[in-house]
């Protein structure tokens, strides 16, 4: 079966989705919708800003989703998804690309949630590091004797994990996890606890434009982080991605329940490569492949 994956923040590149807007005409036209939608040009910043200007919430998570969407849709009929998942932001993709939203009210709502985010991130010190070395367990047991907010935030592959949470508990965490035999505990220039109690405020906003947004039948199953099995119905659907911006995002888990539904071809729908790699991770036997139009 073919799975489709699609990634979240961090998969930005200066110049990202320039060549799908100067050789696709419906590339062009959505791009440019989008900059209505958005109400300034993310275009310019996308194909020509500089890497400082992509890196801000407000952009990168509109950017990234635009850049998987478009490319799916250009696709056309060779576009044939048996199930999709996305990281983090990248579930609005997937449910885009696989009908559950219409393009509009997906940009809509990522927008939303990048703005929210940003909001939730100005009112708290907070911050994410990633871990890398220790058994899961071992990594919630030490977040979980830590004083303040520090949690597991995403389970990107066995051995990769990303804690989040205050900036003092984060570092005394890292501390402790390094203690515990980490190979790395590595503060990540984050601008936010994403994934974590401390996104309840951004949660709530975001909550009530989801609530307020169609969503129909997606054509496909969705592994969706919270859940991380096969799900099909749309207030499910819903549901699930409330739940997401204070959840941790559980990409182990939903890759290995992909391979146990027949998953056997993973292909990476938007910037860079960074899921082809945990994918890898989780299972090397696993075959990844990148969409050349």
């Amino acid at each position: 079966m073919n799975a489709y994956i699609f990634p979240g923040q961090g998969a930005q590149f200066v110049g990202m989705g320039l060549d799908l807007y100067q050789n696709y005409p419906l590339a062009q036209e959505m791009f440019e919708k989008a900059n209505e939608i958005l109400g300034f040009s993310i275009t310019d910043i996308m194909f020509e800003g500089t890497k400082e200007d992509l890196m801000q919430t407000k952009v990168t998570q509109p950017a990234i989703f635009l850049h998987s969407v478009i490319l799916s849709k250009v696709m056309g009929d060779s576009f044939k998804p048996e199930m999709v998942a996305g990281h983090s932001l990248g579930e609005f993709s997937a449910l885009v690309a696989n009908g559950v939203l219409n393009f509009e009210d997906g940009l809509k709502l990522v927008s939303k949630r990048a703005l929210a985010m940003q909001k939730a991130c100005e009112a708290q010190k907070s911050t994410m590091a990633a871990v890398l070395g220790l058994e899961d367990k071992l990594v919630e047991d030490v977040c979980d004797a830590i004083e303040g907010v520090v949690v597991a935030a995403n389970y990107n592959c066995p051995g990769q994990l990303v804690i989040s949470g205050e900036v003092e508990a984060i570092n005394k965490a890292c501390e402790k996890l390094k203690e515990a035999g980490a190979r790395r505990a590595l503060v990540l220039p984050v601008g936010g606890a994403f994934h974590s109690p401390l996104m309840e405020p951004a949660r709530e906003e975001l909550a009530a434009a989801i609530e307020a947004t169609t969503f129909n039948a997606p054509r496909c199953p969705i592994y969706q982080n919270v859940t991380t099995t096969a799900v099909t119905n749309a207030e499910d659907i819903k549901k699930n991605l409330i739940l997401q911006l204070t959840a941790p995002v559980k990409w182990t888990q939903s890759v290995q329940n992909m391979i146990k539904d027949g998953a056997l071809l993973f292909t990476e729908i938007g910037p860079g490569k960074v899921l082809q790699g945990l994918v890898k991770k989780i299972e090397k036997t696993a075959e990844t492949t990148s969409v050349v139009l």
